[in-house]
């Protein structure tokens, strides 16, 4: 028998999309706060000069550092699951 969820089992969480110059992948970061890390990252697109970005996340990945120079783009994702 298919289970049959409702509306209000559907949650969502957010994750920030970090893309990487010379990456297929992106590094997807739970956090708490995405719109926090999302401006951060903006901000460090904006300087010529590389600094390492280390961020520690609630997902799967536990740790990250990266070079800010090498960053190509970021996003805010949406996943909803019951």
């Amino acid at each position: 028998m298919a289970q049959q969820f409702n509306a209000q089992n559907i949650k969502k969480r957010y994750s920030v999309l970090v893309f990487l110059k010379g990456s297929t992948a992106p590094l997807v970061m739970y956090v708490e706060n995405t719109e926090e890390l999302y401006s951060e990252l903006q901000q460090a697109m904006k300087s010529a000069a590389g600094t390492i970005i280390e961020k520690e996340t609630l997902g799967p990945l536990k740790k990250v550092s990266f070079i800010s120079n090498q960053i190509a783009a970021v996003a805010i994702q949406e996943e909803q699951y019951v």
